[in-house]
Protein backbone atom coordinates (compact mmCIF):
# COMPACT_ATOMS: atom_id res chain seq x y z
CA UNK A 1 0.00 0.00 0.00
CA UNK A 2 2.95 2.44 0.51
CA UNK A 3 3.94 2.37 -2.93
CA UNK A 4 -0.23 3.32 -3.58
CA UNK A 5 0.31 6.46 -1.89
CA UNK A 6 -1.98 9.39 -3.02
CA UNK A 7 -1.30 12.93 -1.83
CA UNK A 8 -4.31 14.04 0.29
CA UNK A 9 -5.92 17.72 -0.06
CA UNK A 10 -5.73 18.48 3.59
CA UNK A 11 -2.92 20.62 4.58
CA UNK A 12 -1.30 19.31 7.51
CA UNK A 13 2.07 20.53 7.43
CA UNK A 14 0.54 24.38 7.21
CA UNK A 15 -1.87 23.63 10.46
CA UNK A 16 0.69 21.68 12.93
CA UNK A 17 3.50 24.58 12.20
CA UNK A 18 0.88 26.94 13.79
CA UNK A 19 -0.53 24.86 16.62
CA UNK A 20 -1.52 21.80 18.10
CA UNK A 21 -4.13 19.57 16.15
CA UNK A 22 -6.82 17.07 16.81
CA UNK A 23 -6.67 14.69 13.91
CA UNK A 24 -10.18 12.52 13.92
CA UNK A 25 -11.16 9.99 11.23
CA UNK A 26 -12.87 6.84 10.75
CA UNK A 27 -10.72 3.77 10.97
CA UNK A 28 -8.95 2.82 7.25
CA UNK A 29 -9.26 6.71 6.34
CA UNK A 30 -5.52 6.83 5.92
CA UNK A 31 -4.57 8.95 9.14
CA UNK A 32 -0.94 6.97 10.09
CA UNK A 33 -0.18 7.09 5.60
CA UNK A 34 -0.93 10.56 5.59
CA UNK A 35 0.84 11.80 8.68
CA UNK A 36 3.93 9.77 7.29
CA UNK A 37 3.89 11.09 3.50
CA UNK A 38 2.49 14.32 4.49
CA UNK A 39 4.39 15.57 7.35
CA UNK A 40 7.38 18.36 6.33
CA UNK A 41 8.60 18.17 9.61
CA UNK A 42 9.59 14.83 11.16
CA UNK A 43 8.09 14.71 14.48
CA UNK A 44 10.59 14.89 17.71
CA UNK A 45 8.57 11.87 19.74
CA UNK A 46 6.01 9.69 18.50
CA UNK A 47 3.60 7.29 20.84
CA UNK A 48 1.15 4.96 19.49
CA UNK A 49 -1.45 3.94 22.18
CA UNK A 50 -2.24 0.99 19.88
CA UNK A 51 0.88 -0.63 21.59
CA UNK A 52 -0.91 -2.17 24.54
CA UNK A 53 2.59 -2.12 26.79
CA UNK A 54 3.02 1.96 25.80
CA UNK A 55 -0.90 2.27 26.53
CA UNK A 56 -0.51 0.43 30.00
CA UNK A 57 2.04 2.24 31.15
CA UNK A 58 0.61 5.49 30.35
CA UNK A 59 -2.42 4.60 31.85
CA UNK A 60 -0.84 3.89 34.82
CA UNK A 61 1.52 6.97 34.80
CA UNK A 62 0.53 9.53 32.42
CA UNK A 63 3.66 11.89 33.69
CA UNK A 64 5.67 9.48 31.32
CA UNK A 65 5.93 11.44 28.31
CA UNK A 66 6.48 14.90 30.03
CA UNK A 67 9.21 13.52 31.60
CA UNK A 68 10.92 12.28 28.69
CA UNK A 69 10.16 15.46 26.89
CA UNK A 70 11.93 17.30 29.65
CA UNK A 71 15.21 14.31 29.53
CA UNK A 72 15.40 15.19 25.82
CA UNK A 73 15.53 19.04 26.63
CA UNK A 74 13.00 19.19 23.61
CA UNK A 75 10.89 22.44 23.06
CA UNK A 76 8.92 24.09 20.10
CA UNK A 77 8.92 20.92 18.58
CA UNK A 78 6.11 18.07 17.41
CA UNK A 79 5.05 15.37 19.29
CA UNK A 80 2.76 12.71 17.75
CA UNK A 81 -0.10 11.09 19.66
CA UNK A 82 -2.08 8.22 17.81
CA UNK A 83 -5.40 6.99 19.18
CA UNK A 84 -5.56 9.56 22.16
CA UNK A 85 -8.95 8.60 22.77
CA UNK A 86 -7.32 5.31 24.92
CA UNK A 87 -5.99 7.67 27.21
CA UNK A 88 -7.68 11.06 27.94
CA UNK A 89 -5.49 11.91 30.89
CA UNK A 90 -2.44 12.74 28.25
CA UNK A 91 -4.56 16.17 27.67
CA UNK A 92 -3.67 17.55 30.94
CA UNK A 93 0.31 16.84 30.51
CA UNK A 94 -0.12 17.74 26.98
CA UNK A 95 -1.72 21.52 28.12
CA UNK A 96 1.81 21.95 30.83
CA UNK A 97 4.08 20.94 27.47
CA UNK A 98 2.29 23.50 25.37
CA UNK A 99 2.36 26.34 28.06
CA UNK A 100 5.94 25.63 29.79
CA UNK A 101 7.72 24.31 26.44
CA UNK A 102 5.62 25.45 23.45
CA UNK A 103 5.06 22.00 22.14
CA UNK A 104 3.46 21.27 19.86
CA UNK A 105 1.10 17.85 19.52
CA UNK A 106 -0.71 16.18 16.83
CA UNK A 107 -3.34 14.06 18.37
CA UNK A 108 -4.93 11.36 15.83
CA UNK A 109 -8.14 8.66 16.57
CA UNK A 110 -11.01 7.78 15.07
CA UNK A 111 -13.46 9.18 18.06
CA UNK A 112 -13.79 12.47 20.34
CA UNK A 113 -16.10 10.72 22.04
CA UNK A 114 -14.85 9.19 25.09
CA UNK A 115 -12.91 12.60 25.47
CA UNK A 116 -15.66 14.40 25.64
CA UNK A 117 -17.63 11.96 27.80
CA UNK A 118 -15.46 12.03 29.92
CA UNK A 119 -15.00 15.59 30.56
CA UNK A 120 -11.90 15.69 29.25
CA UNK A 121 -9.44 18.50 28.93
CA UNK A 122 -9.45 19.41 25.05
CA UNK A 123 -6.81 22.08 25.39
CA UNK A 124 -9.31 25.15 25.94
CA UNK A 125 -8.58 26.12 22.19
CA UNK A 126 -4.97 25.24 22.23
CA UNK A 127 -5.50 22.90 19.09
CA UNK A 128 -7.48 22.97 16.00
CA UNK A 129 -10.02 19.95 15.68
CA UNK A 130 -10.01 18.24 11.85
CA UNK A 131 -11.61 15.66 10.20
CA UNK A 132 -9.80 13.29 7.65
CA UNK A 133 -12.41 12.08 4.94
CA UNK A 134 -12.38 9.14 2.89
CA UNK A 135 -11.12 10.26 -0.34
CA UNK A 136 -12.07 13.27 -2.92
CA UNK A 137 -12.02 13.92 -6.10
CA UNK A 138 -8.86 16.30 -6.68
CA UNK A 139 -6.66 12.78 -4.87
CA UNK A 140 -8.01 10.46 -7.03
CA UNK A 141 -9.48 12.16 -10.42
CA UNK A 142 -6.39 10.65 -11.99
CA UNK A 143 -6.36 6.97 -10.45
CA UNK A 144 -8.41 4.89 -12.50
CA UNK A 145 -11.85 7.09 -11.57
CA UNK A 146 -15.21 6.35 -12.49
CA UNK A 147 -18.19 7.03 -10.73
CA UNK A 148 -19.02 3.16 -11.19
CA UNK A 149 -15.98 2.37 -9.38
CA UNK A 150 -16.79 5.20 -6.84
CA UNK A 151 -19.84 3.25 -6.22
CA UNK A 152 -18.46 0.13 -6.23
CA UNK A 153 -15.80 0.67 -3.60
CA UNK A 154 -16.46 3.88 -2.22
CA UNK A 155 -13.56 6.26 -1.42
CA UNK A 156 -11.76 4.97 2.06
CA UNK A 157 -8.10 4.25 0.75
CA UNK A 158 -7.53 0.30 1.29
CA UNK A 159 -11.48 -0.33 -0.64
CA UNK A 160 -11.09 2.20 -3.21
CA UNK A 161 -7.62 1.09 -3.92
CA UNK A 162 -8.51 -2.95 -3.42
CA UNK A 163 -8.04 -5.77 -5.74
CA UNK A 164 -11.21 -7.93 -3.51
CA UNK A 165 -13.11 -4.61 -2.47
CA UNK A 166 -15.96 -6.77 -1.94
CA UNK A 167 -14.46 -9.32 0.35
CA UNK A 168 -12.62 -5.98 2.26
CA UNK A 169 -15.61 -3.89 2.35
CA UNK A 170 -17.41 -7.36 4.24
CA UNK A 171 -15.01 -7.71 6.45
CA UNK A 172 -14.83 -3.75 7.45
CA UNK A 173 -18.31 -3.51 8.28
CA UNK A 174 -18.21 -6.89 10.26
CA UNK A 175 -15.30 -5.84 11.82
CA UNK A 176 -15.21 -2.42 12.85
CA UNK A 177 -18.76 -1.03 12.01
CA UNK A 178 -20.24 -3.44 14.17
CA UNK A 179 -17.93 -5.10 16.34
CA UNK A 180 -15.45 -2.50 17.80
CA UNK A 181 -18.00 0.49 17.97
CA UNK A 182 -19.19 -2.84 20.25
CA UNK A 183 -16.34 -3.56 22.21
CA UNK A 184 -15.72 0.49 22.74
CA UNK A 185 -18.63 0.34 25.03
CA UNK A 186 -20.46 2.28 22.87
CA UNK A 187 -23.57 -0.48 21.70
CA UNK A 188 -23.10 -3.39 24.10
CA UNK A 189 -26.07 -5.38 22.00
CA UNK A 190 -24.09 -6.31 18.69
CA UNK A 191 -26.57 -8.02 17.21
CA UNK A 192 -29.45 -4.89 17.82
CA UNK A 193 -26.96 -2.84 16.74
CA UNK A 194 -26.18 -4.57 13.42
CA UNK A 195 -29.68 -4.54 12.66
CA UNK A 196 -29.86 -1.24 13.48
CA UNK A 197 -26.74 -0.59 11.00
CA UNK A 198 -28.94 -1.66 7.80
CA UNK A 199 -31.75 -0.03 8.83
CA UNK A 200 -29.85 3.22 8.87
CA UNK A 201 -28.04 2.38 5.37
CA UNK A 202 -31.29 1.43 3.88
CA UNK A 203 -32.76 4.98 4.83
CA UNK A 204 -29.61 7.08 4.01
CA UNK A 205 -29.94 10.20 2.24
CA UNK A 206 -33.40 10.53 3.71
CA UNK A 207 -34.98 12.53 6.54
CA UNK A 208 -34.67 10.64 10.13
CA UNK A 209 -37.86 9.32 11.51
CA UNK A 210 -36.63 7.98 14.84
CA UNK A 211 -39.87 5.79 15.42
CA UNK A 212 -39.45 3.93 11.85
CA UNK A 213 -36.09 3.09 11.98
CA UNK A 214 -37.24 1.68 15.97
CA UNK A 215 -39.70 -0.40 14.48
CA UNK A 216 -37.96 -2.02 11.57
CA UNK A 217 -34.92 -2.56 13.81
CA UNK A 218 -36.34 -3.62 16.85
CA UNK A 219 -34.47 -1.37 18.87
CA UNK A 220 -36.47 1.20 21.41
CA UNK A 221 -36.61 4.91 20.19
CA UNK A 222 -34.50 6.67 22.12
CA UNK A 223 -31.77 4.16 21.50
CA UNK A 224 -32.30 4.81 18.24
CA UNK A 225 -31.38 8.61 18.79
CA UNK A 226 -28.38 7.76 20.93
CA UNK A 227 -27.64 5.05 18.24
CA UNK A 228 -27.40 8.44 15.75
CA UNK A 229 -25.16 9.94 17.77
CA UNK A 230 -23.19 7.28 17.52
CA UNK A 231 -22.54 7.25 14.78
CA UNK A 232 -22.36 11.03 14.11
CA UNK A 233 -19.27 11.30 17.12
CA UNK A 234 -17.53 8.17 15.64
CA UNK A 235 -17.52 10.31 12.38
CA UNK A 236 -19.36 7.29 9.97
CA UNK A 237 -22.15 9.70 9.75
CA UNK A 238 -23.59 13.01 9.27
CA UNK A 239 -26.86 14.96 9.66
CA UNK A 240 -27.33 17.45 6.97
CA UNK A 241 -29.79 19.80 8.71
CA UNK A 242 -32.68 22.14 7.04
CA UNK A 243 -32.57 25.26 5.78
CA UNK A 244 -35.18 27.65 7.86
CA UNK A 245 -34.58 31.21 6.22
CA UNK A 246 -37.68 31.19 3.67
CA UNK A 247 -40.37 33.68 4.12
CA UNK A 248 -43.13 32.72 1.68
CA UNK A 249 -43.09 28.66 2.16
CA UNK A 250 -42.20 27.11 5.48
CA UNK A 251 -39.90 24.51 5.57
CA UNK A 252 -39.09 21.33 7.10
CA UNK A 253 -37.15 21.01 10.08
CA UNK A 254 -36.02 17.35 9.94
CA UNK A 255 -32.16 16.87 9.80
CA UNK A 256 -31.01 14.17 7.06
CA UNK A 257 -29.00 11.27 7.70
CA UNK A 258 -25.76 10.53 5.20
CA UNK A 259 -23.33 7.60 6.21
CA UNK A 260 -19.81 8.45 5.38
CA UNK A 261 -19.03 6.36 3.13
CA UNK A 262 -20.46 5.11 0.05
CA UNK A 263 -19.32 1.48 -0.54
CA UNK A 264 -20.18 0.71 3.32
CA UNK A 265 -23.79 2.00 2.29
CA UNK A 266 -23.86 -0.52 -0.55
CA UNK A 267 -22.63 -3.06 1.59
CA UNK A 268 -24.45 -2.91 4.48
CA UNK A 269 -27.71 -2.90 2.10
CA UNK A 270 -26.38 -6.31 0.10
CA UNK A 271 -26.55 -4.18 -2.86
CA UNK A 272 -24.99 -5.33 -6.46
CA UNK A 273 -22.56 -2.74 -7.63
CA UNK A 274 -24.29 0.87 -8.52
CA UNK A 275 -24.88 0.85 -12.26
CA UNK A 276 -26.05 4.17 -14.20
CA UNK A 277 -29.40 2.04 -15.38
CA UNK A 278 -30.41 0.96 -12.00
CA UNK A 279 -33.06 2.47 -9.58
CA UNK A 280 -30.62 3.10 -6.68
CA UNK A 281 -28.18 5.37 -9.00
CA UNK A 282 -29.61 8.56 -8.35
CA UNK A 283 -29.39 8.27 -4.42
CA UNK A 284 -25.91 6.95 -4.33
CA UNK A 285 -24.71 9.82 -7.15
CA UNK A 286 -26.44 12.59 -4.33
CA UNK A 287 -24.92 10.89 -1.43
CA UNK A 288 -21.33 11.20 -3.77
CA UNK A 289 -21.87 15.04 -4.19
CA UNK A 290 -22.66 15.24 -0.72
CA UNK A 291 -19.27 13.58 0.28
CA UNK A 292 -17.18 15.84 -1.45
CA UNK A 293 -19.06 19.00 -0.41
CA UNK A 294 -18.88 18.05 3.17
CA UNK A 295 -15.31 17.22 3.07
CA UNK A 296 -14.96 20.62 1.26
CA UNK A 297 -16.25 22.46 4.09
CA UNK A 298 -14.21 20.51 6.83
CA UNK A 299 -11.22 21.15 4.70
CA UNK A 300 -11.20 24.57 3.17
CA UNK A 301 -14.02 26.27 5.03
CA UNK A 302 -14.63 24.52 9.03
CA UNK A 303 -16.54 27.26 9.76
CA UNK A 304 -18.73 26.92 6.46
CA UNK A 305 -22.58 25.43 6.62
CA UNK A 306 -24.05 22.77 4.54
CA UNK A 307 -28.14 22.38 4.81
CA UNK A 308 -30.57 21.12 2.23
CA UNK A 309 -34.11 22.81 1.94
CA UNK A 310 -37.36 21.05 1.68
CA UNK A 311 -41.07 22.84 1.73
CA UNK A 312 -43.93 21.56 3.38
CA UNK A 313 -45.42 21.83 -0.12
CA UNK A 314 -43.09 19.42 -1.71
CA UNK A 315 -40.04 21.40 -3.32
CA UNK A 316 -36.87 20.59 -2.29
CA UNK A 317 -33.08 21.24 -2.77
CA UNK A 318 -30.18 18.84 -2.08
CA UNK A 319 -27.46 20.93 -0.44
CA UNK A 320 -27.78 24.75 0.31
CA UNK A 321 -23.80 25.76 0.67
CA UNK A 322 -23.19 28.48 3.33
CA UNK A 323 -26.46 30.11 2.77
CA UNK A 324 -25.35 31.82 -0.31
CA UNK A 325 -25.34 28.98 -2.95
CA UNK A 326 -27.91 25.98 -4.16
CA UNK A 327 -27.45 23.05 -5.55
CA UNK A 328 -29.42 20.24 -6.92
CA UNK A 329 -27.87 17.06 -7.81
CA UNK A 330 -29.53 15.27 -10.64
CA UNK A 331 -28.68 11.70 -12.32
CA UNK A 332 -29.92 12.58 -15.83
CA UNK A 333 -27.73 12.46 -18.62
CA UNK A 334 -29.90 15.51 -19.80
CA UNK A 335 -31.40 18.23 -17.54
CA UNK A 336 -34.84 19.74 -18.22
CA UNK A 337 -37.03 21.67 -16.72
CA UNK A 338 -38.41 19.88 -14.31
CA UNK A 339 -35.37 19.29 -12.89
CA UNK A 340 -34.90 23.21 -12.02
CA UNK A 341 -38.19 23.05 -9.79
CA UNK A 342 -36.67 22.85 -6.50
CA UNK A 343 -33.89 25.64 -7.08
CA UNK A 344 -36.90 27.49 -8.80
CA UNK A 345 -38.75 27.87 -5.89
CA UNK A 346 -36.00 28.42 -3.38
CA UNK A 347 -35.10 31.22 -5.97
CA UNK A 348 -38.27 33.09 -4.79
CA UNK A 349 -37.52 33.32 -1.21
CA UNK A 350 -34.70 35.14 -2.15
CA UNK A 351 -31.25 35.64 -0.59
CA UNK A 352 -29.53 33.18 -2.49
CA UNK A 353 -27.37 34.19 -4.93
CA UNK A 354 -25.87 31.19 -7.10
CA UNK A 355 -28.28 28.29 -8.19
CA UNK A 356 -26.70 24.95 -9.50
CA UNK A 357 -27.98 22.00 -11.48
CA UNK A 358 -25.13 18.97 -11.28
CA UNK A 359 -25.92 16.36 -13.40
CA UNK A 360 -24.48 14.09 -16.19
CA UNK A 361 -24.20 16.15 -18.56
CA UNK A 362 -21.47 16.81 -20.95
CA UNK A 363 -21.15 20.73 -20.93
CA UNK A 364 -22.26 23.47 -19.19
CA UNK A 365 -24.82 25.82 -19.54
CA UNK A 366 -27.98 28.00 -18.27
CA UNK A 367 -31.30 26.67 -18.31
CA UNK A 368 -34.01 29.16 -16.80
CA UNK A 369 -30.86 31.05 -15.03
CA UNK A 370 -29.78 27.58 -12.94
CA UNK A 371 -25.92 27.17 -13.90
CA UNK A 372 -26.07 23.37 -15.40
CA UNK A 373 -22.73 21.79 -14.43
CA UNK A 374 -21.53 18.31 -15.82
CA UNK A 375 -20.34 16.70 -12.26
CA UNK A 376 -16.61 16.66 -12.98
CA UNK A 377 -16.38 20.56 -13.86
CA UNK A 378 -18.34 21.11 -10.74
CA UNK A 379 -16.29 19.31 -8.42
CA UNK A 380 -13.11 20.72 -10.16
CA UNK A 381 -14.70 24.34 -9.82
CA UNK A 382 -15.77 23.18 -5.75
CA UNK A 383 -11.94 22.28 -5.18
CA UNK A 384 -10.69 24.78 -6.88
CA UNK A 385 -12.63 27.26 -4.55
CA UNK A 386 -14.82 28.75 -7.16
CA UNK A 387 -18.87 27.39 -5.93
CA UNK A 388 -18.48 30.00 -3.23
CA UNK A 389 -16.19 32.36 -4.30
CA UNK A 390 -16.60 33.11 -7.99
CA UNK A 391 -13.95 35.12 -9.53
Amino acid sequence: MANSYLHRVLDISALVGERSLFLFGPRQTGKSSFIREELAATPALVYTLLDRGLLLRLLADPTLIRREVEARGLRDCLVVVDEIQKCPSLLDEAQLMIEERSIRFLFTGSSARKLKAAGTNLLGGRARTRSLHPFVYPEVKDRDFSLERVMERGLLPPHYLSASPGEDLAAYVDTYLAEEIAAEGLARNLPAFARFLQVAASTNARMINYTNVSSDSMVPRQTVKLWYQILVDTLLGFELAPYARTMKRKSVETAKFYLFDIGVVRTLRRLPPIAPESADFGEFFEHYIFLELKAWIDYRRPRGALSYWRSLSGYEVDFVLDGEVAVEVKAAAIAQEKHTAGLRALREEGGIGRFILVCREDRPRMLDGVEVLPWREFLELLWADRILYRE
